[in-house]
């Protein structure tokens, strides 16, 4: 796919889940910030960083793999949501790390920083899907904004690719924010970290 109709497409969906999140009060700025210090300036020199596919790739599949494992093994133990509460020292270094792996990979970093909060008992499941569609929405506008800058305009499919993302966007967000329960959410985001997984270790 074209990086700016992706990114483009990134920024419409992130935009859709983080206000619908963020109007059932999932989403909370503050929580978000350290994670975006340390995301932001990692992400520029992973972006920069040219490594074998063969080494990478496999190893952060792996990671998708586990992780996608371990929340469709607990999914039935989802627990309360509860507001992020990762400390500022912590926060700034999973940002950093999961800046590099986003530069790394080209994506918005959302597939780590989900996994991270719940694993590490950051955040509940609701909230941690509000911080991570607005840490997508924050990186989707830097990396639009530069390619934008670099190719001067828009792919003409990009209508057609916008509206099935923002229905998508839409239907998904009023499911995630006030509808579908927890555990469902959790294996919702195992088969996704599970999709991922098996596509950086298999395909090119």
């Amino acid at each position: 796919m074209d990086p700016t109709l992706l990114l483009a497409a990134l920024f419409l969906v992130a935009s859709i889940v983080t206000i619908r999140f963020a109007r059932a009060g999932y989403v909370r700025p503050l929580a978000l910030l350290p994670f975006l210090v340390g995301s932001v300036p990692a992400a520029f020199i992973g972006g920069g960083l040219t490594l074998p596919t063969t080494l990478y790739r496999p190893l952060v599949g792996a990671v998708l793999l586990v992780a996608a494992a371990r929340f469709g093994w607990t999914a039935s133990n989802a627990g309360a949501d509860f507001p992020p509460r990762a400390p500022w020292p912590g926060a700034v270094a999973s940002g950093a790390g999961i800046g590099l792996l986003a530069g790394l990979t080209g994506t918005g970093g959302g597939i780590f920083l989900t996994p991270l909060l719940l694993a590490a008992g950051w955040a509940g499941t609701r909230f941690a899907a509000g911080t991570s569609a607005a840490f997508i929405l924050a990186n989707s506008v830097s990396g639009l904004a530069g390619n934008l800058a670099s190719v001067g305009s828009l792919p003409p499919a990009i209508p057609l690719w916008l509206g099935a993302a923002a229905v998508g966007g839409a239907i998904g967000s009023q499911l995630g924010s006030r509808r579908m329960p927890a555990p469902w959410i959790r294996r919702a985001l195992a088969v996704v970290l599970l999709v991922a997984g098996l596509k950086l270790i298999f395909l090119p």
